[in-house]
């Protein structure tokens, strides 16, 4: 069986993109939590993450004792050995996009990840006006966020990205939660895509196991002292 390795759900993004993607998809997995203490090299989390990644970083899919890292690795992998369930869209042009989308996200708006890191379970939109009013590079990922979905959306008819649920719909899924959770303002058929995100199955049930962890980390939290 598949097995998957991730962080805290109410906080680590990049390991909501492969389960989210198994999970909607119906994919058997394991998953195997490790839980973040600190990220320095003597770290329990990055012992632990270390016997399976070299690179020392969650997400890592472990498939009959093969180990994939990288959140985009990991989507392809899954694409080339699931292909009856269409993880990418049919269409080579839409596939195309879909997979510059994501290469997108992969590479950029660091001034959004930077500012909004995600906290599932925290409403920061008090945080997140100031962010909005002091951040002109928020402002201007979250314009390119708005006018990519706008585009997709229209052009593929929704509900979803590319029509049908893709691992581009699974690797946006975080940024929808960070939108969301810090009330940063968007159109009203983004808010829409995202309540339709955010009510995906898979996403739902991380959602719903982020909100039951208990674990309050302080380099996670720039805004709070407490949970």
């Amino acid at each position: 069986m598949l097995k998957l390795y991730i962080g805290n759900k109410n906080y680590s993004s990049w390991s909501m993109r492969p389960w989210v993607l198994l999970r909607q998809a119906g994919l058997p997995f394991e998953e195997v939590m490790v839980r973040f203490d600190s990220f320095d090299a003597d770290s329990s989390f990055k012992q632990a993450v270390a016997d399976v990644n070299p690179a020392g970083k969650v997400p890592v899919l472990v498939d009959d004792g093969l180990a994939i890292w990288d959140t985009l690795a990991i989507a392809e992998y899954l694409a080339e050995k699931f292909p009856e369930h269409h993880l990418w869209p049919q269409d080579a042009a839409a596939r195309a996009r879909a997979r510059s989308v994501c290469a997108e996200m992969h590479a950029g708006f660091g001034a959004l990840r930077s500012a909004c890191p995600m906290n599932v379970e925290a409403s920061l939109a008090p945080a997140g006006a100031l962010i909005w009013r002091d951040k002109p590079g928020v402002r201007a990922d979250v314009q390119r966020i708005v006018t990519m979905w706008s585009g997709l959306l229209e052009a593929h008819g929704g509900p979803m990205l590319f029509g049908g649920f893709s691992i581009a719909d699974a690797y946006y899924a975080p940024v929808c939660l960070r939108l969301k959770n810090y009330g940063l303002p968007v159109p009203g058929h983004i808010t829409d895509y995202i309540r339709r995100v955010c009510a995906l199955p898979g996403v739902k049930a991380w959602i719903d196991d982020a909100l039951a962890e208990k674990d309050f980390l302080d380099f996670e939290e720039p805004y709070r002292m407490s949970r």
